[in-house]
């Protein structure tokens, strides 16, 4: 209850960083929709992307995505500092505190907005940025401590990226199940990021209880080290979701053309290359 308040207080006070006449979160509004599922093909991230109603999605390293807008917006999740030897400055970097790896203490000064995902350890940091062609909004859960010394409180964010009527999630450095109000929270995900290492962030079994749950049409594993952590995952979720194993580091992907039945889409981390 204590968490629906702050989460409830952060959406009214972020008032004047939202845009008149419009909803704080489409995804939260009909989370119980069925939506009328325009996806999947190679694309390379520098192209504009001539469809207004696909989103890009690259996966750069790690736990780190580009996210990209036919308007040229463009977010980064899990920023490290790092992109790749190409010159972009994203307009969006969101950030968690579990490990160095997904966060940095020195972000490039020229992003506009950095997105902490964690708290002071009493009150939760909360974001609604309103960028008019996508929202950000985040719902914060706990970590095991950065320091080592038990729960870090509000250390991790699951961001929601809500753009082109679809509703991106980015569960970050996940170390428990959400809760009731954490779900209620995140509202409908049609794309979901998820840490499938089953050791460092939530075990297999419990990842794969999270994304049944959460009935995304599209997961997208992360945080998988190598062949065999990622084969595990693969194994556990394979009853319940199709397998799509690619080559790509990228795809595009619109509420039109969501697969007809769960999907964990498989994609090769690369860092972005410069011309």
């Amino acid at each position: 209850m204590r968490y629906l308040i702050y989460l409830l207080a952060g959406f009214l006070s972020a008032g004047p960083a939202l845009s008149q006449g419009r909803s704080a979160s489409h995804c939260i509004a009909i989370a119980e929709a069925d939506p009328g599922i325009t996806y999947l093909h190679k694309a390379a991230w520098r192209e504009p992307i001539d469809d207004p109603y696909s989103v890009r999605i690259s996966y750069i390293d790690h736990s780190m995505f580009l996210i990209q807008t036919a308007g040229g917006l463009s977010a980064v999740t899990d920023y490290n500092g790092y992109l790749g030897p190409a010159d972009l400055v994203p307009d969006v970097v969101t950030m968690n505190h579990a490990h160095s790896t997904h966060w940095t203490a020195r972000p490039d000064e020229s992003i506009p907005h950095i997105l902490e995902g964690w708290g002071d350890g009493i009150e939760p940091n909360l974001h609604m940025l309103d960028l008019d062609e996508m929202l950000v909004r985040n719902v914060p859960t706990d970590i095991r401590s950065y320091y080592g010394d038990g729960a870090e409180r509000y250390g991790n964010s699951i961001f929601v990226f809500e753009v082109a009527g679809l509703c991106i999630g980015h569960l970050g450095h996940l170390h428990h199940e959400p809760d009731a109000a954490q779900y209620a929270a995140l509202g409908r995900l049609d794309v979901v990021m998820a840490a499938v290492d089953g050791s460092m962030t939530v075990d297999v079994e419990t990842m794969i209880d999270v994304l049944e749950r959460l009935e995304s049409s599209i997961v997208i594993p992360m945080h998988w080290f190598g062949a065999a952590t990622l084969e595990r995952f693969l194994q556990g979720i394979s009853e319940s979701f199709e397998i799509d194993l690619r080559q790509d580091s990228e795809l595009e992907v619109s509420l039109r053309d969501l697969p007809d039945r769960p999907t964990v889409i498989v994609l090769q981390p690369a860092f972005l290359a410069s011309e």
